[in-house]
Formats: C-alpha cells, sequence, structure tokens
C-alpha cells in the first residue's frame, strides 16, 4: 500500500503497509545482536554527554584501584608495624587510612551517582526509539492483532530499563576488574617470588607460583559454574514472561472489574489467575534448581578462598622468606587477583539475567522490524493483498475489492463503490460477514484479501469504531483526542457536550479520571459523537457507533453529523433498519467462505 502523507492535523494518520521493496530492506533476525541494541545510543546525537559520563565513570574506577594498591601497601605496613610494636607509626598509618577511607568514600559515591545518571539516560534514549518504533506506522497494532510476541508492555518498561543498567554495570565492573587484575598479578607477582620444587631430583622454578595458583583456582570455580548454570539462561527467559503474563491477566481483571461482577466471574478469575501463577511456580522451582547447585559452588568456592592463600604461602612464611606484613599483603593480593579472575563466577547471576533480557529485546527487535514483512508474505497476501492509494481526487473508490482473513480464508467480496463527499453509505449485513473489516480495510489497517482502494489525498478521515478509546486523564483530553486538549477552546468542548445531550459534564473538563469506567457505554459513544463535531472530518466512518444508545438519541446524534457536517461523507456500519432514513445509499455484505485464489 502507498503510505498517505502525514496531515496538518496529526490525528488523521493512518497505517499503510507497503507490499514491495520497503519490506525487503528490513534486517534479517540474525542482525539483531546484542551489539545491535547496544552502539546506537553510544553513536547518537547524545553520544558527547555518553563518552563523557562514561569517561568519568571510568576515571572513578582506576582511582578506586589506585587507592586499593595504596590500601594492600598499607596493610603490609600495619601488620609489620604491629609484629615489630612499632608505636611511633601507628598514628600516620591511621592518618594515611582515614585519608584513604574518605577519598574511597567520595568516590563510591559520585561513581554510583554517574553511573545511575549514565544508565537513565540511556534507558531514556532507548525508552524513546522503542515507543517511537513499536508506536510508529501502528506497529503495535499489527503485532497485537497477529500475536507476534508477547507483553510488549514489560519489555519497554522492565527490560529496557534493566539492559541499560545491567550493560553499564557488567561493562564497567569487567573493565575496573582488568585494570585490577593487571594491578595486582605485578604485586603478587613480586611479592610471593618463585617456588621451587623438586621432581624426580630436579629442581623446578615457578615464577610468581601464587598467580598460577589463582588463576587455577578461579577457572576451576569458572567451569564448574558454566556447567551448573547454563540452564539458567532459558528458565530465566521464561521467568520473566510468566511474570508478565501474571501481571496482565491481574491488570485485565482491574480493567474489566464491573463487566466481571456482572457475569459473577469471581470463581473463574482466580482460578484462572491460579493457573497463571501455579506457571510462576512450576518455573521457580527449576530456577530454586539451578540456584541451589549454585549456590553450593559459590560457598565453597567463597569460603574456601579465605584460608587457601595461606595455605599455599605459609611454607614460604615458615622458613622466614618473608615478614608477617607481606603475608598479609599477599593474601590481600591473592584475594583480589582471585577475585578478578572470578569475574565470571561473581557475575553469572547478573549475565543470566542480561542474556534473557538481551534476548528478549531481541525478539521485539525483531518482530517491530519484521511485521511489515510478515504482512507481505501471510497467506491472505500471497495474491497481491489489498492496495490502498491516496489521489489526487475528491472521492474514494473501490475496486475489485475482497477481505479475507489472516490465514487466507476469504471473507467476503465488496463490489465497487464510489463514496462522493456529502454523501452517506450504510452498510449492512449479517454478523461475521466481514463490515468491521471493510473499515478496517479503508483504514489501512487490514492488507488481507485483495483489490484497491483508492482514497483522496487531501481528505481528513475519522473512524470510529463501536467502542471507542478514552485516554486517562482530564475529560477534555479524552473529548479532544487524539488531538492535545489546546486545540481547541474549552467553550467549543462545552458547546459539543452540550449539543450531544452531555450538558451533566460541560463544566468537567478539568477533571482528571479514568473516562472509559466513569461514563456508560451510551455516554461514551454521545463523547465519540461530540468528538466527530469538533474535528469536522471530510470522511467519517461509523462502525457501530451508536449501538448503545436509544433510538431517540441515535437520531439526535445523525442530525446533527447532517446539518453540521453537511459536504463529509458519512459511512455507517449499522444493523438497525432506523437508520436507513439518514442514508441514501446502501452496501450489502455477505459472507462468501472460500478461499483466495493464489
Amino acid at each position: 500500500m502507498a503510505k498517505r502523507p502525514k496531515m496538518s492535523q496529526h490525528f488523521f494518520r493512518m497505517v499503510m503497509t507497503p507490499n514491495t521493496s520497503p519490506a525487503g530492506t528490513l534486517e534479517p533476525d540474525d542482525k539483531v545482536s546484542a551489539w545491535s541494541l547496544i552502539k546506537p545510543y553510544w553513536v547518537s546525537e547524545e553520544w558527547k554527554i555518553a563518552w563523557g559520563l562514561l569517561i568519568a565513570i571510568i576515571a572513578i574506577n582506576l582511582t578506586n584501584v589506585w587507592i586499593s594498591v595504596k590500601f594492600n601497601s598499607w596493610n603490609g605496613d600495619f601488620f609489620n608495624m604491629l609484629q615489630n610494636k612499632s608505636v611511633k607509626d601507628f598514628p600516620h598509618l591511621m592518618t594515611v587510612w582515614a585519608v584513604l577511607v574518605a577519598a574511597l568514600i567520595v568516590l563510591f559515591v559520585y561513581g554510583r551517582y554517574l553511573r545511575q545518571m549514565l544508565g537513565f539516560r540511556w534507558r531514556q534514549w532507548l525508552t524513546t526509539r522503542y515507543l517511537e518504533e513499536w508506536l510508529g506506522d501502528s506497529a503495535f497494532y499489527r503485532i497485537e492483532r497477529d500475536r507476534l510476541t508477547d507483553n510488549p508492555d514489560q519489555r519497554i518498561t522492565d527490560d529496557l530499563q534493566s539492559f541499560a543498567t545491567s550493560t553499564l554495570s557488567l561493562t564497567l565492573d569487567l573493565l575496573s576488574t582488568v585494570v585490577t587484575l593487571v594491578t595486582f598479578v605485578t604485586i603478587l607477582w613480586s611479592l610471593a617470588g618463585a617456588l621451587t620444587v623438586t621432581l624426580g631430583g630436579m629442581p623446578i622454578v615457578i615464577p610468581g607460583y601464587m598467580v598460577w595458583v589463582a588463576a587455577l583456582y578461579a577457572l576451576g570455580g569458572s567451569y564448574m559454574m558454566y556447567k551448573l548454570g547454563r540452564p539458567l539462561v532459558s528458565i530465566t527467559y521464561q521467568q520473566q514472561k510468566v511474570e508478565a503474563d501474571f501481571r496482565f491477566g491481574l491488570i485485565r481483571i482491574r480493567e474489566n472489574s464491573e463487566q466481571i461482577a456482572f457475569y459473577d466471574g469471581e470463581q473463574t478469575e482466580r482460578a484462572n489467575a491460579q493457573n497463571f501463577f501455579q506457571r510462576i511456580r512450576d518455573n521457580w522451582w527449576r530456577v530454586m534448581k539451578y540456584t541451589k547447585r549454585l549456590s553450593f559452588v559459590l560457598s565453597f568456592y567463597g569460603n574456601i578462598a579465605l584460608i587457601f592463600p595461606l595455605i599455599v604461602a605459609a611454607p614460604k612464611y615458615f622458613t622466614g622468606a618473608f615478614t608477617m606484613g607481606v603475608l598479609m599483603q599477599i593474601q590481600n593480593s591473592f584475594g583480589t587477583v582471585s577475585d578478578s579472575f572470578s569475574w565470571f563466577i561473581n557475575s553469572y547471576g547478573s549475565l543470566v539475567d542480561w542474556r534473557a533480557t538481551v534476548n528478549r529485546l531481541r525478539e521485539f527487535k525483531r518482530v517491530m522490524r519484521s511485521s511489515h514483512m510478515k504482512e507481505a508474505t501471510s497467506p491472505a497476501t500471497v495474491h497481491g493483498g489489498i492496495n490502498l492509494h491516496y489521489v489526487d481526487e475528491d472521492r474514494l473508490t473501490t475496486e475489485g475489492l475482497s477481505l479475507a482473513l489472516p490465514n487466507g480464508t476469504a471473507l467476503s467480496q465488496i463490489r465497487d463503490i464510489t463514496i462522493q463527499p456529502g454523501s452517506r453509505w450504510l452498510v449492512r449485513g449479517p454478523s461475521g460477514s466481514g463490515k468491521s473489516t471493510l473499515m478496517r480495510a479503508l483504514a489501512g489497517l487490514w492488507p488481507f484479501g485483495d483489490g484497491s482502494i483508492d482514497a483522496p489525498v487531501n481528505a481528513r478521515m475519522m473512524f470510529i469504531p463501536q467502542q471507542s478509546y478514552m485516554p486517562i486523564g482530564t475529560l477534555k483530553a479524552a473529548l479532544t483526542y487524539p488531538s492535545s486538549a489546546d486545540t481547541y477552546t474549552d467553550d467549543e468542548c462545552r458547546e459539543a457536550l452540550r449539543v450531544c445531550h452531555l450538558d451533566a459534564y460541560a463544566e468537567r473538563l478539568a477533571e482528571s479520571g479514568h473516562w472509559a469506567r466513569t461514563l456508560s457505554p451510551g455516554e461514551q459513544q454521545r463523547l465519540a459523537a461530540a468528538r466527530v463535531l469538533l474535528h469536522k472530518p471530510d470522511y467519517l466512518f461509523l462502525d457501530e457507533a451508536t449501538s448503545a444508545l436509544d433510538a431517540t438519541n441515535e437520531a439526535l446524534l445523525y442530525h446533527l453529523f447532517t446539518e453540521r457536517l453537511p459536504k463529509a461523507a458519512i459511512v455507517s456500519v449499522a444493523h438497525r433498519e432506523s437508520l436507513a432514513a439518514f442514508h441514501e445509499e446502501t452496501l450489502d455484505v455477505e459472507r462468501s467462505g472460500e478461499p483466495v485464489a493464489a
């Protein structure tokens, strides 16, 4: 389909799906890598701020490493002082300790502060881009219509927040770990010296033996963590999904509380909620199973690390090769080197969560980018799809239009029609014949089928469904949606409400509320009619938009449309015979049920 040019009033934007080359330019699945999610922010318009904050954080981390070296040296001096009972050195060493601790506290506070700032700025940038991609060109509608993925709301809120903070934290921690490792490997190498062992009567010198011991110790623990914890990635991914499904189910209960109460459906909803929670419980037991194994490894590894360096260094200490202070430095350096080598072990839980989050975002990104491609290659569009063109004419026409279901099954055949400005069309037919689907096709939301639609390029079109969307906010914002509330004056809004018999709400424009719950179905349809009177479209499509009204109010609204929108074309989908009096043309829609020919 061709894409409609952007109109001056943004609410008349409509969704068009290309069926030619644009779909072919989308990135394939294998292009959505973790790096493709990370890179864009660092080369975006915010790159100067982002890199400036990152450099500042790295500088703080490097300073922390330098202070750790100073603490290691102080540790040796302090224990030597205790061993030698050198009282005169005590005040100086405590002063050095106080200065180092003060510097460490300041660096810790500002390092964390800058990390939070950078993490949130990254999340803010990602959220803006994902919202643009999800809401842009109505990808959100196609994703829900075709059920391409679950819980996009969670992926935009929780997953983006986790991705930004976790990626930043893991990357900076790894960088700091590498710098710490290089620094303390040098210290440990020089402090511990070489170890000479005799094998078969031949002396073998192992230079920096404590470094090799620390490396082997950490690599052994890392291998155990990897083997035992690898299944946690998929399990954590599943946990995020079932948690989101459970939360969404509870939101559905809250949003439809009145309908559920009328049906006395508490028992059913409780059972459904328990079923959703059962999935959480079952998956959580799997999480617990593997976490228990990892906890054994971590606990054993961490406790052994406290005494292991002393055991390894004790023989040389007992021979007088170094002092108590040097022994403490060796223990501290060994612990630091071992922790650095053990970054994978210590960060394994975070890595598992990060990988699961990345997988969910990669899937979401693929779905958003491929929504056009999926639509163009679905069974219903193999024959060509419904082509919507915008032409420089003042009428809307259809030619050879047939509607189909997404699986390719034919729904209905629509006779060729021409809708002129000021004309009134009534669309009739049995339930399930495709009347609402025809409205979707005219709006560019339904590509499944065949034929073409030519629409006036400069015409303002407005589609009113049976249940109109009511945003949470002020009544004026709900009335003027999707235009902003300041597009119309209060007097214009009050007058539109009054003529639609909503006088009781005329003085409540500034009141905020959940209007889908506050207004009855009939009041919501009258408010939608008031929207029409404000926006004054050139083409008005009403899909059972007065079904909740009594005959008097329904007639009132159609008289208002006729009087106040004399040049507008009105197309109504309705079952009531009484509406025939307000329309000059009739379009009967019958379901065919035959498959679309390939």
